[in-house]
């Protein structure tokens, strides 16, 4: 029996030790894209009072009942009312008023004439049409009454919802901040970007990778400096970034080789785990909480794709539920394979792949070799697809499980 711990379980392992974190009021432009974490309930009606959805002329409708025409109707005009200057409160039988859209209709009106049924008069207007009672007047709570349940809890805000919560006259709402995610990248091979490489030095691109995979996440995400292959650096690095992190990732240092320093200088530290994972790439994997504040670390492997499948796979679930964002994993979609693929037994793979739609339907292409290594590979892809352990091969044409990128959810 293999000893590799199965995705779901791993996964539900870290989904146990992680807590959403801890709501507070924030403004409307901030608390986009993030959870509610209240029920929204509609503190006003919208609108809030009778209004012209019309310019026109404010009435009452028996007055210009058999309007036509040819048989015009003439009311003097007693007054003008504009959006936000409401001077006239009411109106007397027998008389009109000019009003402009989205200014509160006078009471005893109850219809707006459009300028073009009239010859837009002054001091008198001459109605030719005869408007139905209600006739362009938005009553109040027309849209949303008072009392209503605008936005449940665990709703992703988006600029339509801070839209609505501005219109009701909410300045802050109850959200579940982003997380602030710390990436540190380890190797004494790496070097930044925009300096010179050595003959055995390579640039840092997993520190970039998972920063803006963080990001793009939804996360406040913290790129840390390269660290050495030495445990002394790796442990002060850690140790300094721990007081503003809400989550540490890691990459590199967590097989079983010699200079292997994340693992050798976590292994003893808080609630710490290594070991292998059934996935492919992948494998090696290590999270836990260390520190006072037993802050989540995950520790995963060094090359470039099993260091983003890992996070797909594993820290972006654990993002999301800190977010109270649902679901916790980017969830899968069908698409037809386009070409055959093979998979080791008892892992689940994660193929790189691109799927298109068109009029024939979905389509999914795997895309590149097996290497965990090969970065082009992984910028061209948009989606994996996900084989399952006990499938060991899939012919073209198979139905597969895949997961979309670069789509919300």
């Amino acid at each position: 029996m293999s000893d590799l711990l199965p995705v779901p379980e791993y996964v539900q392992r870290i989904l146990d030790s992680i807590e959403p974190l801890p709501a507070f009021p924030q403004p409307l432009m901030e608390a986009l894209g993030l959870a509610l974490a209240e029920d929204v309930v509609a503190p006003i009606s919208l609108p809030s009072f009778d209004n012209s959805a019309m310019d026109g002329y404010a009435v009452v409708a028996a007055d210009v009942a058999d309007a036509s025409e040819d048989s015009p109707v003439v009311l003097p005009v007693v007054g003008e009312i504009g959006a936000g200057k409401a001077s006239i409160l009411a109106l007397s039988p027998g008389s009109a008023v000019k009003i402009m859209t989205g200014a509160p209709v006078p009471r005893g009106a109850d219809a707006v004439v459009p300028y073009e049924w009239t010859d837009r008069g002054i001091a008198q207007v001459s109605i030719g049409r005869a408007p139905s009672v209600g006739a362009h007047i938005r009553p109040i709570g027309d849209d949303i009454s008072e009392g209503d349940m605008l936005l449940e809890e665990g709703t992703v805000l988006g600029p339509r919802h801070v839209g609505l919560l501005a219109a009701v006259g909410r300045a802050t709402v109850q959200t579940r901040p982003r997380p602030r995610v710390v990436i540190i990248s380890t190797g004494s091979e790496l070097r930044d970007a925009g300096t010179p490489l050595g003959q055995d030095s390579i640039y840092d691109g997993n520190s970039y990778l998972l920063a803006a995979a963080a990001r793009a996440a939804g996360a406040i995400a913290y790129r840390v400096g390269i660290v050495p292959d030495d445990p002394h650096a790796f442990t002060e690095a850690l140790s300094d970034q721990l007081v503003r992190a809400d989550l540490v990732v890691t990459s590199g240092g967590v097989s079983e080789g010699d200079f292997d320093v994340v693992k050798e200088s976590l292994s003893q530290q808080g609630t710490m785990w290594f070991g292998g994972v059934a996935m492919q790439p992948g494998k090696p994997q290590g999270f836990g909480t260390v520190g006072e504040d037993a802050t989540p670390v995950f520790t995963l492997p060094g090359n470039p794709v099993s260091a983003y499948v890992s996070f797909e796979t594993f820290v972006l679930p654990a993002i999301r539920r800190m977010m109270g964002k649902l679901p916790f994993s980017r969830p899968t979609t069908r698409a037809r394979l386009t070409h055959g693929l093979s998979s080791p037994p008892g892992r689940q793979q994660m193929v790189r792949a691109v799927v298109e739609t068109d009029r024939g339907g979905t389509f999914v292409t795997p895309v590149g070799g097996h290497g965990s290594h090969l970065m082009g590979d992984l910028a061209t892809s948009n989606a994996l697809i996900v084989v399952p352990p006990e499938t060991t091969a899939l012919t073209a044409g198979e139905m597969v499980a895949v997961l979309r990128l670069d789509e919300d959810f």
